[in-house]
């Protein structure tokens, strides 16, 4: 039975009521407007937002922000994990000083960040610049996937580094040492202990990473130059400039189903690493 506090409110109270204005009620909104169409001054119930979402136009733009967001999920995971593996394996004062490094550009706006790029891989930017010394270039590095991933990838590296980071330095050497005095070398110790106990952080840094990627609308509209859209784009379109909120709605639930069904299937792996807790040597 679930104890009450002097007043007779229960602990959760101020939880249930902040989850209930800022998480559900709109979530209700949402969901209402996606399963409705306008009728006059009215609304009905009505599929007709999500069977457009089968148009072939819509599951390109799908099937485009899936694969851009998935390469930049890769591409964090192959920069980040040895990042985090190397910081970790610094001395306490040094590693604090390089995760600081890591946080501090994401105190700038996303916005400002974003437009950084702009000058660095501009026709005239700083790349073209330096590679037109040796006579090289211009290079066409903008406006395109290219742009779109690199700005994706440096935005939310740091979300891979840190989970990632987080697991590493909460590992128990004793396993490490006494695979070691076992015989085993370093590969050996990597793959069979250091890799399956650091899964859990992977998989956090996986779904931080491949969330936002996947719903991101500012990267692609400045580093894509407009000349496509993404999931976020698509949704942010049709709430700004199309007035057709039903539609957009019913984008934004579509969209949320395929990363709840990502995350269940990350956390299902998540759940087997930690059953097992590490591979035998």
């Amino acid at each position: 039975m679930k104890k009450k506090n002097s007043q007779g409110i229960l602990p959760a109270s101020p939880y249930i009521v902040w989850s209930s204005l800022f998480i559900v009620i709109p979530l209700l909104i949402v969901v209402f407007f996606s399963f409705t169409v306008k009728s006059g001054d009215n609304y009905k119930f009505s599929l007709e937002n999500f069977q457009r979402l089968m148009d072939p136009i819509y599951l390109k733009v799908f099937w485009r922000s899936l694969v851009l967001a998935f390469k930049a999920t890769i591409g964090c995971l192959i920069l980040g994990y040895p990042v985090a593996y190397l910081v970790s394996k610094m001395r306490e004062g040094k590693r604090n000083i390089l995760i600081m490094l890591f946080i501090v550009p994401m105190w700038m706006n996303f916005l400002l960040r974003t437009y950084a790029w702009l000058p660095i891989l501009g026709k005239n930017g700083l790349i073209n610049t330096f590679f037109s010394n040796f006579g090289i270039g211009p290079f066409n590095i903008l406006y395109n996937d290219f742009a779109v991933l690199l700005g994706m990838i440096y935005n939310f590296l740091p979300f891979m580094i840190l989970p990632i980071y987080t697991v590493l330095i909460k590992m128990d050497n004793d396993l490490i040492n006494a695979a070691s005095d076992l015989g085993a070398d370093r590969k050996h110790i990597f793959m069979k202990i250091i890799l399956p106990l650091s899964m859990p952080g992977v998989i956090s840094g996986i779904t931080m990473v491949f969330m936002p990627a996947v719903s991101t609308f500012v990267i692609s509209r400045i580093l894509g130059g407009g000349q496509y859209m993404l999931l976020g784009n698509l949704i942010e379109t049709q709430y700004t400039t199309m007035n057709d909120w039903n539609f957009g709605s019913a984008i934004a639930i579509f969209m949320m189903l395929i990363i709840l069904l990502s995350m269940a299937f990350m956390n299902k792996f998540e759940g087997a690493d930690d059953k097992e807790g590490g591979s035998s040597l």
